[in-house]
């Protein structure tokens, strides 16, 4: 965190990032004299409602974030910044959006928790674009022009109003990471009844320890159930909307998604919080298990950063590959889409053991053989391609029959790719 003060008086002068939180109404004239230096710039939880119309001049910017502010409209300023790749608007009162907003050069714009209800038809000349998230907004409908977003990778549009998803949509070459629940689609789009057994589990049966994470939907605590020996991970979850949707779309999931060896184990849901936070128990982790990676960085984009010594043996590897491919085909065959298969988001030991986890951005498609339900599970056959090209890149031995695996999940024509039920078969042999 920077402050004011350090740049009137030119303490920062050469810096590459600028954080500014201070309550800012108004853009400081200042920032301009970074302008040979300052890539990154967010300004953050400020007060501000517009920016000028020079921001061009600063000519090295790839990076902006505005969240957390007053404006009413993505400024038109933005559109000339010849270098700026990530756009981040979230929680503002965004209604308007016009296309001399878009910079060319963007691959990641974030407009989570605005009022838009229409998009500019030129967001398909944003041919760079690799990131989108749009959840949180009045959308009844995309523009068709978004199908020449052909870089286009993740895709966030949850708790819309979105009546469907057009065909050119599922049909998006590269399209792998795909969030929806919460809009008013058809039948075969939304939650079916749950069928997975879930206790309730009273509150004050449960004792609540120490933090041991949290994120963009909830907290997880070291947990003691009345009774029982072994202690539990219980998640409190938030109501407000995440980048990814609804927290309670996230626990319904988390529910419908039922017992596999690949899933956390839940013990059971807790209704009479007594701030009425939804909640769940869940098994423990072993404290020997880690993420497999971490989350993609404003230069990957949309892509896991692995640690550097990151290694994995062809027998930790087909383990790691083959259970996550079973703990998809479960999903798919109950109708749920997890929609962040991503290693940051398995948990695994030094084995290939492991365990996929957050369903913030999961969503439900019809169990049966429809073309729009298969189009969707193909979407994430590609997610699952990334992730085998990721781990084969992370081997300590090359394995060209995976290889070719992994580019058969990531071929354009998404029709064409396999299931996992297929891929379960040539993993198991």
């Amino acid at each position: 965190m920077h402050s004011l003060d350090d740049l009137r008086a030119g303490r920062l002068r050469g810096i590459p990032r600028l954080n500014l939180k201070q309550g800012l109404e108004q853009f400081p004239e200042e920032i301009f004299a970074l302008a040979e230096s300052l890539e990154i710039l967010d300004l953050s939880d400020n007060a501000l409602s517009t920016l000028p119309e020079d921001l061009h001049r600063l000519t090295r910017l790839k990076v902006l974030f505005c969240s957390n502010n007053r404006f009413n409209h993505l400024p038109e300023a933005l559109g000339r910044c010849a270098k700026l790749e990530t756009i981040g608007f979230r929680s503002n009162q965004i209604s308007e959006v016009s296309g001399a907003a878009l910079p060319p050069s963007v691959r990641a714009l974030t407009l989570t928790d605005n009022a838009l209800e229409r998009l500019p038809d030129s967001l398909g000349q944003c041919h760079q674009l690799q990131k989108l998230m749009l959840t949180g907004n009045r959308l009844s409908a995309l523009p068709a022009s978004l199908a020449d977003c052909q870089r286009l990778e993740l895709l966030r549009i949850a708790s819309n109003r979105l009546t469907s998803l057009p065909d050119w949509l599922l049909r998006m070459p590269r399209l792998a990471w795909l969030a929806y629940a919460g809009n008013p689609l058809p039948e075969g789009f939304v939650a079916p009844p749950v069928d997975a057994p879930c206790p309730s589990i009273a509150w004050q049966d449960i004792e609540l320890g120490a933090e041991l994470g949290r994120g963009a939907s909830g907290l997880i605590h070291l947990a003691h159930w009345r009774g029982q020996d072994a202690p539990l991970a219980v998640k409190l979850y938030k109501g407000a909307i995440t980048s990814d949707g609804s927290p309670l779309a996230e626990m319904s999931a988390c529910i419908a998604a039922g017992d596999h060896p690949q899933l956390v184990r839940l013990a059971g849901r807790i209704d009479d919080h007594p701030q009425q936070l939804p909640a769940l128990a869940m098994q423990l982790i072993p404290a020997q298990w880690h993420n497999l990676a971490g989350p993609p960085s404003l230069a990957s984009c949309t892509r896991d950063q692995y640690p550097d010594a990151r290694r994995l043996s062809p027998t930790a590897l087909r383990r790691l590959a083959l259970g996550i491919a079973s703990v998809c085909a479960h999903l798919h065959a109950r109708g749920l889409s997890h929609g962040d298969l991503y290693a940051h988001n398995i948990l695994c030991d030094d084995h290939g053991q492991c365990l996929l986890g957050d369903f913030g951005a999961a969503s439900f498609h019809s169990t049966a053989e429809q073309p729009a339900a298969i189009l969707l599970q193909r979407l994430e056959v590609r997610a699952f391609g990334i992730l085998l090209s990721e781990l084969l890149a992370h081997c300590t031995q090359p394995d060209e029959q995976l290889q070719a695996l992994a580019e058969h999940c990531q071929q354009a024509d998404v029709a064409q790719r396999p299931g996992f039920s297929e891929l379960l078969a040539l993993l198991a042999h």
